[in-house]
């Protein structure tokens, strides 16, 4: 048998007020309408809940037993609500988002910290991976957003907003250092060992599809797990590697890498943040999104929600 949960709502108020007359006015009902509510759920339970006499009503044994259950649930009930309040006022709630290393550096970790301060309530769940890894996190809904590196198809399925385009350069080490003092071309860095994240990851397709589109093979002689390990590598001489522009420059100035002229300009990329659009977004959600898609600079202003 179906259940009645007004029933049960009204049984829950009769018993805290100990009167259907005040049980009524709490909700906003009329007192036969009440009376008439207890005792069909008295006939659907074959037992009596209530003593009724002049100085109210109280519970049977039957009563006491079922009040716990009710009350435990409408315990329940109201911090749901407490913590749908909180999500909604951005007290409370958490975000989860996949990012790629570059997409981190390069964006979420300054706008994350604006967001931080702003909502510190807001738990925040941080997933540093390959941007296949990311997209694959989003599409099993174990994350809100995907920060990626693109290009990167995603399908008809996921949403892709451009957030910041950036170039990456040749960089080298000491032990290379006579490519820093002329034009090299690209068929220069591929007689050289090349430094590079793995293959399952969208930086090598694209320098794979860089090379062979100039004709010339992209070979990895040494491939790291992360881009924050291609300076140390290329420092230390095991080869050449390409790095975001804006985070090689504090290695270049301190003079621990050396920009490689190139005869041709690699491609520009982005960082996207990717959406699964069929999904519901959080007060949080709707908010980070627009902080991450507000124009360089504007970050440091307050964030409405």
């Amino acid at each position: 048998m179906p259940i009645n949960y007004d029933y049960y709502r009204i049984f829950y108020v009769v018993a805290q007020c100990r009167s259907f007359t005040r049980a009524a006015e709490v909700l906003k009902n009329n007192q036969p309408n009440i009376t008439r509510c207890m005792k069909n759920l008295e006939q659907e339970l074959g037992c009596r809940l209530f003593l009724r006499s002049n100085r109210g009503v109280t519970l049977t044994p039957e009563g006491q037993r079922l009040y716990r259950r009710v009350a435990a649930a409408a315990e329940q009930l109201e911090l749901g609500e407490a913590e749908i309040r909180r999500d909604g006022s951005l007290e409370g709630g958490s975000l989860s988002i996949s990012a790629s290393e570059a997409a981190l550096h390069m964006v979420l970790l300054d706008r994350l910290s604006v967001f931080h301060t702003q909502y510190p309530g807001v738990h925040l769940r941080i997933t540093n991976e390959t941007t296949p890894q990311a997209i694959e996190r989003l599409r099993a809904g174990e994350s809100d957003f995907a920060v990626i590196t693109a290009p990167l198809p995603t399908g008809r399925d996921l949403h892709q907003t451009e957030l910041l385009r950036f170039r990456e350069i040749p960089v080298c080490g000491p032990a290379y250092s006579d490519l820093a003092n002329r034009r090299c071309t690209l068929g220069d860095l591929a007689a050289r060992p090349i430094v590079c994240i793995g293959q399952d990851t969208s930086t090598y397709a694209f320098y794979q599809d860089f090379f062979t589109s100039n004709g010339l093979p992209f070979r990895v002689d040494v491939e790291v797990a992360t881009m924050d390990q291609i300076p140390p590598m290329v420092e230390h001489g095991l080869g050449v590697g390409f790095y975001p522009e804006r985070l090689a420059a504090p290695y270049v100035a301190a003079g621990r890498l050396f920009c490689v002229p190139l005869d041709r300009p690699v491609p520009e990329r982005s960082i996207a943040l990717v959406e699964d659009a069929s999904r519901p977004r959080s007060t949080a959600m709707k908010v980070l999104r627009r902080l991450l898609c507000s124009p360089p600079g504007a970050e440091g202003a307050r964030i409405q929600s």
